[in-house]
């Protein structure tokens, strides 16, 4: 009966023995945790020198890493911005090189018009390379967007009209276009010059 006994305390020992040895496993992790807490929470005022200066070394590194983000980020702001200044600089030395190449077949034709203009009898040839010439011009610009103003037989219209004068005409109803001394031009549905036109007026 004693050796029972005996037999149960040192089970009961053992036992004991490994729980101990499995707090202790599990103490050093929790008490870096509850450590590592405690210096976060603990005030500035509280601090221990040691303390203090990790704290210091801390701030510093994460400033002295903001600082060096702020610099790499201010300096890919002035490429951008260069970059932005060079391509509009580009964009209006050459944003009529397209409409200029059209235009340059304009000026060959007028250059044969002329070079014909030197032969005898040329006065009928002349006047149809002219026609083409001007044809060829305002095809290119009607490409590009630009319309005539409708002026002459319509209601005078102030957005699209400049009158110069009024002259009395009893065909025509007052307020109506009778001429069009200078065609008026839209681009891209804005108005770049008004058509410059003579209105009639009532019989007075």
């Amino acid at each position: 009966m004693a050796q029972v006994e005996v037999m149960k305390a040192e089970s009961l020992e053992k036992k004991i023995g490994e729980d101990s040895q499995e707090e202790l496993k599990e103490q050093p992790g929790e008490r870096d945790k509850e450590n590592d807490n405690e210096e976060r929470e603990i005030p500035l005022e509280k601090m221990t020198k040691g303390q203090m200066l990790n704290k210091v070394k801390e701030v510093q590194e994460t400033a002295d890493k903001n600082f060096d983000l702020y610099v790499r980020s201010q300096a890919e702001i002035d490429n951008l911005k260069k970059r932005f200044q060079r391509d509009k600089t580009e964009l209006c030395k050459f944003s009529n090189e397209s409409l200029i190449k059209k235009l340059l077949s304009v000026g060959d034709n007028l250059e044969k018009a002329i070079a014909h203009s030197e032969n005898d009898n040329s006065l009928d040839a002349l006047r149809e390379g002219v026609e083409l010439t001007l044809k060829g011009l305002m095809d290119t610009l009607e490409r590009e967007g630009l319309e005539s103003v409708k002026a002459l037989g319509e209601f005078f219209d102030p957005n699209f009209h400049e009158a110069v004068s009024e002259l009395q005409d009893n065909s025509a109803k007052p307020g109506t276009v009778i001429q069009e001394l200078q065609k008026g031009y839209i681009l891209n549905h804005r108005l770049i010059r008004p058509a410059m036109v003579i209105v009639s007026k009532n019989d007075e």
